[in-house]
């Protein structure tokens, strides 16, 4: 049996009072991070084999099924608002399709050759990398996906759950994030999925920040959706060029990010 549904260090859930529960629980969640540090040695080669590609003008895929195919949305989500980077530079796919993001989609995730579809149909080529996230490390789509993509050349990479899984042994690139049995036995949304969770952090921010879009500490890139991202790059502003809040908030608003205020401020003193 995989690590992943083996079962669960404790008993009788239904009689533990709700501390109990949330205590048990967050012992279980405090071995997470640990797991993932063992697994950053699998972690570095991937992000630098990112790096070079989009470099190159290449683009980040992630495909998965439920909770493993959500993360993967959900971080290329997340990478444009933050970083500036433009929309569909990285992309998130998952086994049902849109529709499958809030309510599963009966037996997606069990066909081999759908994720070779789907990617087709967004043009992947070997100038990109495509990222596998399957927590058992055995779901079809994603091997298939994953199996398909590195015989046309491109850079494969997984993030899986269970040691010595089907998906890491097709992976150019496999991250192994063992961490153990979950509090209820095979849902993996938990751990597993916390883990997950922590890798794609890891991976993207990394990758983001060299390709440039961190200055410093700063995401200078930031899209500017909200007032309180507005208000952000405006102390931004102010701390990296000693201006006022007026004069900080009207770079802002004429350049549209930190970066572009900032350069022009310093380009026009010059």
């Amino acid at each position: 049996m995989s690590i992943t549904e083996s079962s669960s260090n404790y008993e009788d859930l239904e009689h533990m009072a709700v501390r109990d529960l949330l205590v048990n629980m967050n012992n279980e969640d405090k071995t997470v991070p640990l797991a993932v540090e063992r697994s950053i040695d699998q972690i570095v080669p991937l992000v630098e084999q990112i790096v070079l590609k989009m470099q190159a003008g290449g683009r980040l895929f992630y495909i998965g099924a439920g909770t493993s195919g959500r993360l993967g949305i959900l971080d290329a989500s997340e990478i444009p608002p933050t970083y500036g980077m433009p929309h569909g530079k990285v992309i998130g796919i998952m086994a049902g399709g849109d529709e499958a993001i809030r309510k599963a989609v009966e037996f997606a995730e069990d066909d081999q050759q759908q994720a070779w579809k789907d990617l087709q149909a967004l043009d992947i080529s070997d100038a990109d990398v495509l990222i596998g996230i399957a927590a058992s490390g055995r779901t079809p789509y994603v091997i298939g996906g994953i199996r398909e993509a590195r015989s046309h050349g491109l850079v494969t990479g997984c993030i899986v759950c269970n040691p010595d899984s089907e998906l890491a042994s097709v992976s150019e690139y496999p991250v192994e994030l063992i961490v153990g049995p979950e509090f209820v036995t095979g849902s993996t949304r938990m751990k597993s999925g916390t883990a997950q969770k922590l890798a794609l952090n890891m991976i993207s921010t990394s990758v983001m920040i060299r390709l440039g879009r961190v200055k410093g500490n700063k995401m200078v890139d930031m899209q500017l959706s909200n007032t309180k991202l507005v208000d952000r790059g405006t102390r931004m502003i102010m701390e990296a060029l000693q201006i006022g809040v007026d004069d900080a908030r009207d770079l802002l608003e004429k350049h549209g990010s930190v970066r572009a205020a900032v350069n022009h401020y310093l380009d026009a003193r010059n």
